[in-house]
């Protein structure tokens, strides 16, 4: 089964190549960049945002965007109409991550084009592996799919089994930084698998801006800054500028995390951030080595 897929979704992107479907995909976006054969492909979607903003300054410029209706992400319909693909995969989730699936609706209208829509929009860890079977299915590649979701699951059990009868210290994650915002979707559900309490935000629901008071009220033991989109190097920045403007509570464990590879992104490299999360927080359990610089 050959599929011309374009893929408006890093975190697809990565599923598809990981089911085996890599050959097949030919437009991605910007941020595809796992694994770095994904660069090889026509980028078909760009950010509306400038470059070199603080984080500050990104959320300025998200909320005005929002509110006047203006996409943070431009689709290049010329691009698209060139690639004749069967499959587009795009998301219903979050303005803020990617092409909205009702802009690829109406360019592909324009265009005339007959490609299947394929809406990826998981909230929960089970709606994230409900997603790859979805795209091993969509792309003739069920089986892989299956394997791929089985050891998932695997490690997952692993990880929860390590951490079992283990004190569970209190975690706040910081999905932003300025201003903060208390995280939503699975990460919470992350955060109880790697046998921590997570103190801040719903499993299942959308992150939300906070105060400061408020993460300090949550009496957490460890705050994992992990900014949406920023590497491991970049939350360790920010983590750093929490700690010395005197931001967090008082004598708390601060771990930065690649936020971008293993928490925002909904797909199989969300096991690698629980995994992190689970050797940090119980350090002779399970497997250590991949955590960054903590305070």
């Amino acid at each position: 089964m050959v599929v011309r897929i374009v893929s408006l979704l890093p975190s697809t992107t990565e599923i598809l190549f990981d089911l085996g479907a890599g050959a097949d995909v030919v437009g991605v976006t910007f941020e595809c960049d796992t694994p770095a054969e994904a660069r090889t492909r026509r980028v078909v979607s760009t950010s509306a945002m400038p470059e070199d903003l603080s984080p500050a300054q990104i959320d300025a410029f998200v909320a005005a965007a929002v509110a006047s209706g203006e996409d943070l992400y431009r689709l290049d319909a010329g691009a698209l109409s060139g690639l004749e693909a069967d499959l587009v995969v795009t998301q219903d989730l979050c303005a803020v991550c990617a092409v909205d699936v009702s802009v690829v609706d109406d360019a592909l209208a324009h265009l005339g084009c007959t490609a299947e829509v394929l809406t990826y929009a998981p909230r929960t860890i089970a709606e994230v592996l409900d997603g790859v079977l979805a795209l091993g299915r969509a792309t003739g590649r069920e089986e892989a799919g299956h394997a791929l979701v089985a050891d998932l699951r695997r490690r997952l059990d692993v990880v929860r089994q390590s951490v079992t009868g283990r004190p569970r210290p209190r975690v706040a994650v910081l999905e932003w930084t300025d201003p903060p915002y208390a995280p939503g979707h699975w990460i919470p559900e992350m955060v109880e698998a790697a046998g921590g309490e997570c103190v801040l935000g719903a499993a299942g629901e959308t992150s939300v801006r906070v105060l400061w008071e408020t993460v300090h009220a949550s009496a957490p033991d460890v705050v994992v800054v992990a900014p949406c989109g920023f590497d491991r190097y970049t939350a360790q920045a920010q983590a750093d500028r929490l700690v010395a403007e005197d931001l967090l509570p008082a004598g708390v464990r601060v771990l930065a995390v690649d936020a971008n590879a293993h928490w925002a992104r909904p797909g199989p490299r969300l096991v690698d951030g629980v995994e992190e999360l689970a050797a940090y927080l119980h350090p002779h359990e399970g497997r250590v080595g991949s955590c960054a610089r903590v305070h």
